[in-house]
């Protein structure tokens, strides 16, 4: 079950659990793969990416594949050219040998790349994947709705996925691949928090609609392993229940279904399942950070997640890939994209 595209390192304490919708295209999943290499998420965290099909997986693993080279191609140049300046810093990716543990998803890896006197090895992150179909092969929501998107579906697979790992990730982040971008450490907001914690961001009101109830973002979604666990169980619970409310069979919202969740506190506290923290600020979108400074992507970088958004994404893309091509040693030997 499962597609393992890289071995880790060692075992990691955190899992980021990427859904990559239907709709997503082969630019935008690669613009989120390199990022993700390159500014260290992969360096300390086990990556696994959702697909809604074997279809898809096929098709966006030949992406992963070059990423994860490139990734490979890069260390390896900047150990050998012993530091070069550039956008890239290599140094996350080392760690102290006799501080690594076997990785959860396959064996341990002796890498040959070594600083110093050869106690700082390579140390990074496993790259996994499941389509929707390993890990909920009944099509559980099929009953009760008309067409289950896997921004639905993926409610259905979380539990067989984090039930399986539950003894091996203190933190689990979910996040959707074509709406956001990760930029830098995803966990600092959790990471001392208690494993009941989970930490959601405001949803941007873009309607003129008054709404008498705070929404809450789906797409990304930080906590603690029991929390997480415990919030996804919970989701299915409810999107079963709305999709039985509804007249219409699609209907259905899972930022409604959270949002009313997280509004349900007593719910909660009575049963001490779950400690909610909302931030009072929503995810800034690229574009609007990008009309702030244009002509760089620095005012991006300078975020830990950003969200896409609906307009300028080309000029995004381009802003970002003009920042990670800067540098000699990351031109066209290593992105032949650049």
């Amino acid at each position: 079950m499962g597609t393992l595209y890289r071995r880790g390192t060692c075992s990691m304490n955190n899992v980021v659990i990427c859904h990559v919708a239907e709709e997503t295209s082969e630019r935008d999943f690669r613009l989120f793969l390199r990022l993700i290499h390159r500014f260290g998420v992969t360096a300390l965290n086990d990556v696994v990416f959702l697909f809604s099909s074997p279809t898809t997986s096929v098709s966006f693993g030949r992406v992963i594949h070059d990423e994860n080279n490139s990734f490979s191609s890069l260390v390896s140049r900047h150990t050998e050219l012993a530091r070069s300046e550039s956008s890239f810093n290599f140094t996350r990716f080392f760690s102290n040998k006799s501080e690594m543990v076997e990785p959860v998803w396959g064996k341990r890896i002796r890498s040959d790349f070594s600083d110093g006197g050869g106690e700082l090895v390579v140390s990074y992150g496993s790259v996994v994947s499941f389509d929707a179909t390993e890990l909920d092969p009944e099509n559980s929501l099929g009953g009760f709705l008309e067409r289950v998107p896997l921004s639905l579906r993926r409610w259905a697979c979380y539990p067989m996925l984090l039930g399986r790992v539950r003894r091996n990730f203190k933190h689990v982040m979910l996040v959707d691949v074509k709406n956001t971008l990760i930029l830098k450490d995803p966990f600092g907001r959790v990471r001392n928090r208690s494993p009941e914690s989970v930490f959601l961001f405001n949803k941007k009101n873009s309607d003129k609609t008054r709404s008498t109830q705070r929404r809450v973002n789906s797409g990304v979604i930080i906590g603690g392993a029991r929390g997480v666990r415990r919030l996804c169980n919970a989701v299915l619970v409810e999107i079963v229940r709305a999709a039985m409310q509804q007249h219409k069979k699609n209907s259905v919202s899972d930022s409604v279904i959270l949002s009313q969740l997280v509004g349900n506190q007593f719910m909660w506290k009575s049963n001490n399942n779950v400690n909610f923290v909302t931030a009072t600020e929503s995810i800034p979108e690229a574009s609007s950070l990008v009309g702030h400074n244009s002509g760089t992507a620095t005012s991006l970088l300078n975020h830990a997640i950003i969200q896409r958004g609906s307009s300028n994404c080309e000029i995004i893309s381009y802003f970002i890939n003009k920042e990670i091509c800067s540098s000699v040693i990351d031109s066209s030997s290593v992105y032949k994209d650049c």
